[in-house]
C-alpha cells in the first residue's frame, strides 16, 4: 500500500509539473530562474541578439522586453532565430533530468545548514519520492550522503588553512564537533591536527627516476603510493610534493624503496596495466569511485566522461567525473590518461598532453591519436 502511494505522489508531481509555463509569465519565470524543470516545454528566442535557447541556459539573463516564446526549435528557427552556441537547443537532451540534479548539486553546495529532502525537491520543482529516486540514479548516492562530501572538502580545506579545529568544524557547516570526529578518519585519511599541520609528523618516503616518459616521481606513506608524478624537471617534481606534504617528514628512498621505483618504471614502460602495487587514495568518496572504476578499464580501452559517468550508475554526473580524473594525484597507476573525448580525439591531462598520446599509441600502437 505504502508503495502504491508513493507511486501516486509521484504521478502528481510529474503531472503538475506539466500543467506550468503555459503562459508567458510562467515561461519568463522560468527563463528567470534558469529552471531546468522548464526544458522541453519551451524555448526563448532573444530580439536584440537573434540567438534562441532553452530555459535553463546558463547564459545571461535578457531583458524581458526583448524576450519572445517558442513550442519547437523548428518554430523559432522558422521565425529567424538560431540556436544557441551553449545550451544547443536544437540537440536532443540526453538527459532530459541532468539539468534539474545539476541544479540541486549547486543548492546543497550554497546551502549553510543541511536541507531537507522536502526543501530540496521543493526547490528543482519535483515531488521528493521522485527526486530522490532520480538524483541516486544520476549521482550514486543519496542527497544527504552528496552533502556529506560537500562538508568534508570544506573541512579540508579549512584545516589547511590552519587556525582552530573547532572553528573550522562549524565553519565548514557540521552541526557538532562530535559529528566530524565520527567521520574524521576516513574524510582526513589521519588525525585533524595532522591534516590541519600539513601532515606534520608523517612519513613520506620518495624516489626520482627516469622512464620512457621522462622524470618520474614516487612517493609512498605507510599505506601506499600516495603520489605518482611525470614532468621534464625532476627538481620542480620533488618541489610539488614539498608544497603537497608541507610538514610531512620527507625522507629520500633507499635501496629497498629505489627497488619499487624500478618496479613502477617497468610498469610505466611495460604499458601493462598490471597494477597490483598498494595504493593510498586521498580523496572523497566520490572521487574514489571514479578512480576505481578508471582501474577498471583495461590497457587499450578508450572511455569518455559520460561513459565513465554511465558505469558509475550516475550519468548526469558527467562534470563531477571530469573533475575527479582531474584531482588524480597517481598518473598511470590511476589511469586517467584513457579517457578521452566522445570522438575519440586526446583532452588535457595533468602531466602534458603529448604523454598523454604517448601512453595511448604505446598501449594501441595500430591507432594514431589526436
Amino acid at each position: 500500500m505504502k508503495s502504491v502511494t508513493a507511486g501516486a505522489t509521484s504521478e502528481r508531481g510529474v503531472a503538475r509539473s506539466q500543467s506550468r509555463f503555459r503562459t508567458d509569465d510562467e515561461r519568463w519565470d522560468g527563463v528567470a530562474r534558469n529552471a531546468p524543470q522548464a526544458d522541453g516545454h519551451y524555448f526563448y528566442a532573444v530580439k536584440s541578439t537573434g540567438v534562441y535557447c532553452r530555459p535553463s541556459c546558463a547564459s545571461r539573463i535578457p531583458l524581458r522586453r526583448n524576450v519572445v516564446f517558442f513550442e519547437s526549435p523548428k518554430a523559432a528557427e522558422g521565425a529567424g532565430f538560431r540556436p544557441c552556441k551553449r545550451c544547443q537547443p536544437d540537440q536532443p537532451e540526453a538527459d532530459p533530468h541532468a539539468r534539474t540534479i545539476e541544479q540541486a548539486c549547486r543548492f546543497l553546495q550554497a546551502a549553510e545548514d543541511d536541507p531537507s529532502l522536502e526543501a530540496l525537491a521543493k526547490a528543482v520543482g519535483m515531488s521528493k519520492h521522485h527526486f530522490h529516486r532520480l538524483f541516486v540514479q544520476r549521482m550514486g548516492m543519496t542527497p544527504k550522503a552528496y552533502r556529506k562530501e560537500i562538508r568534508a572538502e570544506r573541512m579540508r580545506g579549512k584545516l589547511a588553512e590552519g587556525g582552530s579545529v573547532t572553528r573550522a568544524i562549524y565553519e565548514a557547516g557540521y552541526q557538532s564537533s562530535r559529528q566530524f570526529y565520527e567521520e574524521a578518519t576516513r574524510i582526513l585519511g589521519m588525525s585533524p591536527k595532522t591534516y590541519r599541520s600539513g601532515g606534520k609528523g608523517e612519513q613520506i618516503c620518495f624516489a626520482v627516476g627516469t622512464c620512457s616518459l621522462g622524470a618520474v616521481l614516487v612517493a609512498s606513506s605507510l599505506k601506499g603510493i600516495c603520489a605518482l608524478s611525470l614532468g621534464d624537471d625532476p627538481e620542480k617534481l620533488v618541489e610539488e610534493l614539498e608544497r603537497r606534504f608541507a610538514h610531512a617528514e620527507l625522507m629520500g628512498g633507499d635501496p629497498h624503496y629505489q627497488r619499487l621505483v624500478a618496479r613502477v618504471i617497468g610498469l610505466i614502460d611495460s604499458a601493462s596495466g598490471d597494477w597490483n602495487l598498494p595504493l593510498d587514495l586521498r580523496g572523497t568518496a566520490f572521487q574514489q569511485r571514479v578512480w576505481r572504476a578508471l582501474q577498471d578499464v583495461p590497457s587499450g580501452a578508450r572511455v569518455s566522461y559520460s561513459e565513465l559517468a554511465e558505469r558509475l550508475g550516475t550519468p548526469g554526473a558527467v562534470r563531477a567525473v571530469a573533475s575527479a580524473c582531474a584531482a588524480n594525484k597517481l598518473a598511470i597507476a590511476i589511469p586517467c590518461h584513457r579517457v578521452v573525448r566522445r570522438d575519440g580525439s586526446v583532452s588535457g591531462y595533468r602531466w602534458g598532453v603529448e604523454r598523454k598520446q604517448q601512453l595511448l599509441k604505446r598501449e594501441r600502437p595500430d591507432e594514431d591519436f589526436i
